[in-house]
């Protein structure tokens, strides 16, 4: 049973350009992120997966100095990008990473892995809602070719796995209790603005010396420096469609 975590990453970005490379803490957001993804006991590979843009060749040679799995592929059919790198490294379950969320809750990522491969199922759910950078999602190979085959909305291509969620029925679904040290935070951990990259930072230079710092040590400094989460908690998310 193989399970890799597929990392999007690009250069482009409307709000907040070339974010993915942005100083963070004592290192960059792309490795933070990468840090954190291979913190995870459960995943085997990580694999940035990046466009085929010149704009990404930064992203690919960074991934080449520092020794991480880096895959090219289309930069609008996100989907399409993360069906062939899993296809390329014979994956058995993907868990999907994203580049802006440098915060990435590898104690929950390795829960999910457990309770999914467990009992060989497709997607996870959870029973309360995660805050925004928090979350892990993880899909089986055979749910993701489904989609890459059925998932025609440009939103589905986008946003890899909404499909499975708007269909769960076609799905074998796995319900994952949400633990109890996220219930009613009301943070927002991705970066997509000025403002995000602000607070992030903000938390990534009070623990500089641990990139591997724990989640509910990252609540828990904002639950006691309540103000800090107001620098960036009148951004609104983009809409998936």
């Amino acid at each position: 049973m193989k399970v890799i975590a597929i990392l999007q990453a690009r250069m482009g970005s409307t709000r907040l350009p070339g974010k993915v490379l942005l100083p963070f803490g004592r290192t960059n957001v792309l490795d933070y992120a990468v840090s954190r993804c291979q913190a995870a006991k459960g995943i085997d590979q990580v694999i940035v997966a990046t466009s085929e843009k010149e704009a990404d060749s930064q992203i690919v040679e960074w991934c080449n100095r520092n020794g991480i799995e880096v895959f090219q592929g289309s930069e609008e059919d996100v989907l399409s990008r993360y069906f062939e790198c899993a296809k390329q490294y014979k994956a058995d379950y993907v868990i999907r990473a994203l580049g802006d969320c440098p915060f990435f809750h590898y104690e929950l990522a390795d829960a999910v892995i457990e309770h999914t491969t467990r009992v060989q199922g497709d997607i996870a759910i959870y029973s309360e809602p995660i805050p925004l950078g928090l979350g892990v999602e993880i899909i089986s190979s055979s749910a993701l070719s489904y989609i890459y085959s059925h998932g025609m909305e440009d939103y589905h291509r986008e946003h890899v796995t909404y499909y499975a969620y708007e269909n769960r029925e076609l799905f074998q679904s796995v319900n994952v209790e949400t633990t109890e040290y996220v219930l009613d935070k009301d943070v927002r951990l991705t970066l997509d603005t000025q403002e995000d990259y602000q607070l992030l930072s903000l938390i990534a230079n009070h623990f500089a010396e641990n990139k591997i710092i724990s989640t509910p040590a990252i609540l828990n400094y904002l639950e006691e420096n309540k103000g800090l989460t107001s620098i960036n908690e009148h951004i609104e998310q983009k809409k998936v469609k």
